[in-house]
């Protein structure tokens, strides 16, 4: 039985606490630092003022939980991550000397950087990220503010050691040359492939996710697994999370919502892979109330085997008008199941538990933060999504403030002609939302593997993330373009919103995502490179058929799709092919695929685009600072109030963070 996401408010006899958003809200601006190649944005929190006291304690509680954690993802990026902030910030706070020189500058865009990116690495390319002033500069800083960076943890700032956190480069050792700290020196792929091999599963049906919360190094010769837990590795700054959460389950809007914050308590105790499993089958179990949130060492793209999880946080608020509008994609799952292009071996017979919620973000942390996703599905268990189902959440105020931030021009220098364009202004914000939803609620609920194949993280190796990326991806695109969408009341022209889709997926994984590399770099981000595979893959496939045509102009390139209909047919033929190597573990097919379509870039276009793109000043990445909630407590230290402010800058937000949840050593 399929249960709904959605729930309304049940009465209660508890007040609604008084109008708590600050009056800065009155003015919002939302662009509130601009550095490099990044913007930072605030967002708002629609409907805090819906929610009960005990509600918002909720909420407080578990942002609290999540901020704890924080610099646990730090240490994961980068084994001297905490080393190299807490230096950088020693010195910026401290510095006396004339901050108008251009080197001074350098040092706050280099630090600003360093934030964003929750370390040395770039967020998105993973390349290290450049200083623009010299070693002898920094030198001269850290001895005017008495402070002490010496060592690797100095060098590293300035050389070409660990210079990319993950490399998924073919016919490489991805772990040895991944600077991410989640292996140890000497740790190569043979290693951890073998340490995994040689475990045994208790239950083959349900396996566990081996690796997810541990650090692998090698001691004396012999492999050993670190685990993140109490009184393990982060244990400090877990016991803080642990504090928060059980103050949260305290305040739980039901038993089933208490349940699995009291087994994730347990988790974190414990590092007990069952427990984690266990909950997540009350997690996403536990559908009703008004507050959801995501919460431990999940995402597995930071690791180039796709084993360990990075920690992240995200706090949730439905969204009941957007949730209720979007529930029907989820009460329709089998439809798209039945009718899609799957292999039929490879389609679910039961498409079981997929909720769906549109929801406004209250705060993130960790891997979530600054840079965020716009949508999240989970668990990401095939066994538990296949039994269970899933949850799956756009971050509606997220995208809001997004869309809201002002227009760059791009869309107007990339466009072939004016129809395209009108399109896209009509009906592309729709097409974005839709496609996102299609994305995490179908995309990944869909598609089952073949008996006795393990888990896509053993079988894909370092392609598994790409490849589940645009299997959801294939999925939403072809259905963008039919008129079930129209039938099911979601869309007014079917046909005109699935154009907008294809025309901005085209294009985009083409050209315009270019922007975000250096000349002369590959592909390496898996959804990167998934966007490229697919759009090169379908370009290729239908030259015969001229299905999409690149046009040169004006010594420009513009890429027009000429075939829409014939389009979809390859983006289902695709999707077939992406299922079965999924489904089959077929790891030559996916390497030539990814390899083949993914990874290289046309020098040419790639040029070209950077030069094209020379004249906008907007960046290409969008990060935010999250909303402060201030409780308010009477003479007894009782909570009778939280009010929502918003920090008045990123500098500040990062500085407060640091101080207030420094709850790590440098060394870990």
């Amino acid at each position: 039985m399929l249960v709904s996401f959605f729930s309304c408010k049940k009465e209660t006899k508890e007040v609604k606490a008084e109008s708590t958003v600050s009056k800065k809200d009155i003015t919002f601006n939302k662009e509130v630092d601009r550095f490099a190649d990044i913007r930072v944005l605030r967002y708002q929190i629609p409907g805090w003022d819906v929610l009960t006291l005990k509600e918002q304690k909720l909420v407080y509680y578990l942002t609290q939980a999540g901020y704890a954690g924080r610099d646990i993802s730090w240490d994961q990026n980068y084994r001297h991550n905490l080393a190299i902030r807490k230096a950088l910030e020693h010195i910026f706070v401290n510095y006396k000397g004339d901050k108008s020189t251009s080197n001074w500058q350098e040092f706050e865009t280099y630090l600003k950087r360093v934030w964003f990116s929750n370390g040395i690495h770039h967020h998105y390319s993973n390349d290290k990220i450049k200083p623009l002033f010299s070693s002898a500069y920094l030198k001269e800083l850290l001895a005017s503010t008495n402070t002490v960076l010496k060592g690797e943890a100095f060098d590293v700032i300035f050389n070409k050691v660990d210079s990319k956190k993950v490399n998924q480069a073919k016919g490489v050792d991805n772990v040895a040359l991944s600077a991410v700290n989640f292996y140890g020196p000497n740790v190569t792929n043979a290693d951890v492939e073998s340490f995994y091999k040689a475990k045994k599963m208790p239950n083959p049906e349900k396996p566990l996710s081996f690796g997810l919360n541990s650090q692998l190094v090698k001691q004396n010769g012999v492999l050993k697994e670190r685990v993140y837990k109490s009184g393990g590795l982060y244990g400090s700054a877990i016991d803080q999370i642990i504090k928060w959460l059980e103050l949260a389950k305290g305040v739980a809007e039901n038993d089933k919502q208490a349940n699995a914050l009291g087994l994730l308590i347990e988790y974190y105790k414990t590092g007990d892979l069952q427990t984690w499993d266990d909950y997540n089958v009350a997690w996403t179990s536990a559908t009703e109330g008004n507050i959801d949130y995501i919460n431990s060492f999940i995402e597995v793209y930071n690791d180039p085997l796709g084993y360990r999880g990075s920690y992240e946080n995200i706090v949730e608020i439905t969204d009941f008008d957007m949730s209720q509008k979007m529930k029907v994609l989820s009460d329709n799952a089998q439809w798209f199941e039945d009718n899609s292009t799957l292999i039929d071996a490879h389609k679910k017979k039961n498409v079981v538990g997929v909720t769906y919620k549109v929801v406004n973000v209250a705060g993130e942390s960790g891997d979530a933060s600054p840079s965020t996703p716009i949508g999240v599905n989970l668990p990401n268990a095939n066994w538990i999504r296949a039994e269970v189902g899933s949850k799956s959440v756009s971050l509606g105020n997220i995208i809001n403030a997004s869309n809201n931030a002002g227009s760059s021009g791009r869309l107007e220098e990339f466009v072939n002609d004016e129809e395209e364009l009108a399109i896209h202004k009509k009906y592309g914000e729709l097409a974005d939302k839709l496609e996102t939803a299609l994305h995490e609620v179908i995309g990944h609920a869909s598609g089952q593997l073949n008996p006795g194949v393990g888990e896509t993280k053993e079988t894909l190796k370092n392609y598994a993330s790409t490849l589940e990326e645009g299997r959801a991806d294939l999925v939403a695109l072809y259905y963008m373009y039919h008129p079930k969408l129209q039938e099911l009341g979601l869309v007014d022209d079917w046909k005109k919103v699935g154009m907008a889709s294809y025309d901005a997926y085209i294009s985009n994984g083409l050209m315009k995502q270019l922007i975000r590399l250096n000349i002369g770099d590959n592909v390496e981000e898996a959804h990167m490179r998934n966007r490229q595979w697919i759009s090169a893959w379908v370009f290729e496939k239908g030259k015969k058929d001229n299905v999409i045509e690149k046009i040169k102009r004006n010594g420009k390139t513009y890429f027009n799709i000429n075939d829409y209909d014939k389009l979809r047919v390859l983006f289902g033929e695709l999707l077939r092919e992406t299922q079965r190597i999924k489904s089959e573990g077929d790891y030559a097919a996916v390497e030539a695929l990814v390899e083949g379509y993914g990874v290289k870039v046309d020098q040419g276009i790639h040029a070209e685009v950077l030069e094209r793109n020379k004249k906008f000043t907007s960046a290409p990445y969008s990060g935010y600072v999250n909303p402060v909630l201030v409780p308010e407590k009477n003479e007894n230290g009782d909570i009778v109030a939280i009010k929502v402010t918003h920090p008045d800058s990123f500098t500040d937000q990062m500085l407060n963070y640091s101080r207030d949840y420094n709850f790590l050593p440098e060394v870990n």
